[in-house]
């Protein structure tokens, strides 16, 4: 079997590890003086999950939305005008309170809530079915009163959206 190739980042940790990006591009990370042999042999044992990851991601960039530049302006819009009144409506019913937020252009997130509780979303999101929306604006709010993705987040996610299973399933395109 032919060898994986990979993008090798070395850094003062002390575990190694493998991702696949959104790209089907390969991530090893590994300590600074790991031999090269033993690198080797770590993405060598996981080379039928890199190909499960890779197929994955492949079929995952076939679903997305294809969204030209020029829409992009009409996305940010829509996404100034939608996302205001939703966090306001979600952050009453839920009991917490952002600090600000942010449109951008991330293409690999479609949210974020930052320590400081602002909260960030992506444009591209709008591409997408308003259920998948409101899940990804409960999500972040959720981030606010909990910093981590436990059982509590996401049955405090539950108590606001009985249905955010399915939302998921349309971000995913499944």
């Amino acid at each position: 079997m032919e060898m994986i190739a990979y993008e090798l980042i070395r850094s003062s940790r002390r575990t190694m590890s493998v991702e696949v990006d959104s790209t089907g591009s390969v991530l090893v990370r590994a300590p600074r003086l790991m031999p090269k042999w033993r690198i080797e042999a770590f993405v060598r044992e996981r080379q039928d999950w890199i190909e499960r990851a890779k197929a994955r991601q492949a079929k995952r960039q076939e679903k997305l939305p294809d969204i030209r530049e020029e829409d992009k302006s009409l996305y940010v819009r829509r996404a100034k005008a939608i996302l205001p009144p939703k966090i306001e409506q979600y952050a009453r019913c839920m009991g917490v309170q952002p600090t600000g937020l942010t449109i951008t252009s991330a293409k690999t997130r479609f949210g974020s809530c930052s320590g400081k509780n602002r909260l960030s979303f992506s444009w591209r999101l709008m591409a997408y079915p308003e259920a998948a929306i409101d899940y990804v604006v409960v999500h972040e709010l959720a981030h606010i009163r909990y910093k981590d993705h436990s059982r509590a987040f996401y049955g405090f996610i539950e108590s606001v959206l009985p249905d955010y299973r399915d939302r998921i399933r349309l971000l995913k395109g499944i």
